[in-house]
């Protein structure tokens, strides 16, 4: 049986490298490697669109460097989809909608990020920030009840969605998944050679550079330690946390945005991936470093609760005491080699090709329903 025609819309794609381009990029091409066709349709950038890519005139978004709004566009080539699939729910989401609506055929939303966790950043005081939280939750609650099902990475982000945004839409939970044929352990000589990075321990993070996701803290949590931290990505908040490392007593390095074919590298090298972000809907990067035989100390909270599994894959503290996240750490070290087997023993649960597998279930069961 031939697999439906997807059009896949998002408002953030290549040349960023986060949680949401990675796998819509993998999806994509995981589903193609099946035999299927699934566009992408994205906000116009540096990134040089290939087959099955139609970028969308887009404006910088004034709130969040490296952002762009899409305009709210729909490409000829994918106006005969079988299905839709939003990975937002804001404008090129909002275009997908549109699409499904004319076509008269289902729409997917994946809710990848809780909007109100960004409210700080076109906020100017704590209470316009709490009324554009809770504005975003209700536009959330709009938009998904538009679509036939809402999938979600974990069962703590499904669990947000009932209780906080309080959609009544179905709900699937599918992991983003980890393409664990790129994401493995790796030899690191070169990779430490190259950034100049030393032979002692090291502890780590690589992604968005976030208010929201508390790095500082990992900061906080290392001093005293003898380890190397190592920040790899770029974001609003690395000014600022480069400016506090500044002033520790501690050896710190910031890499930048690393080229993906590196992120092994990284993940290997490093002897604990530090995750202090209370904002996850999965942790995907969490996952990816345990393909690689990294273990996580990780805050317990959001979806990090369900993706650090204690004593198999790291070590959890709660949301803000330092001084368990400090001991999360030194536990990681302590242990490091039996936890690197277990986190090695977990790969084939989190593959891609699982997730994906999934997603083609509920793609046919939401086809095979009857239209309302």
């Amino acid at each position: 049986m031939a697999l439906p025609h997807v059009a896949a819309f998002t408002d953030t794609y290549l040349p960023t490298v986060n949680g949401v381009t990675y796998t819509v990029e993998t999806w994509r091409d995981r589903w193609q490697a099946r035999g299927g066709r699934m566009d992408v349709v994205y906000p116009k950038s540096d990134h040089e669109p290939g087959a099955g890519e139609y970028p969308v005139r887009s404006l910088p978004f004034p709130f969040y460097e490296g952002f762009r709004l899409g305009m709210p566009q729909i490409p000829n080539p994918v106006k005969d989809a079988d299905l839709v699939h939003a990975h937002t729910p804001f404008s090129l989401g909002m275009a997908g909608q549109r699409l499904a609506r004319k076509l008269e055929v289902p729409l997917v939303a994946s809710y990848h990020t809780p909007s109100g966790e960004y409210a700080e950043y076109v906020a100017f005081n704590g209470t316009v920030e709490s009324v554009v939280q809770a504005g975003a939750e209700s536009y959330e609650r709009w938009f998904l009840d538009r679509a036939a099902v809402v999938v979600a990475p974990s069962e703590r982000t499904a669990d947000h969605i009932r209780e906080t945004v309080g959609t009544d839409t179905r709900l699937e939970v599918i992991s983003n998944g980890v393409d664990t044929d790129f994401f493995r352990p790796v030899d690191t000589a070169a990779f430490r050679e190259r950034h100049d990075l030393p032979d002692g321990p090291l502890v780590g993070y690589t992604g968005r550079h976030g208010y929201e996701k508390c790095l500082e803290d990992i900061l906080d949590a290392c001093e005293g330690l003898d380890v190397t931290v190592v920040f790899g990505g770029d974001g609003p908040a690395r000014e600022d946390l480069e400016a506090v490392a500044a002033a520790r007593d501690l050896d710190v390095r910031f890499l930048g945005f690393l080229d993906r074919a590196e992120l092994p590298e990284l993940y290997a090298a490093l002897d604990v991936f530090a995750f202090p972000s209370p904002v996850e809907t999965q942790g995907l990067v969490a996952l990816e470093a345990n393909c690689c035989g990294t273990p996580v100390a990780g805050v317990d909270a959001g979806a990090l609760s369900d993706t650090v599994h204690e004593g198999e894959t790291g070590y959890s503290y709660p949301e803000g005491d330092l001084e368990e996240f400090r001991r999360a750490i030194e536990r990681v070290l302590d242990e490091q080699e039996t936890l690197s087997e277990r986190c090695l023993a977990r790969r084939d649960s989190v593959s891609v090709e699982h997730a994906v597998g999934r997603l083609q279930a509920v793609y046919a069961d939401v086809l095979d329903a009857p239209r309302q």
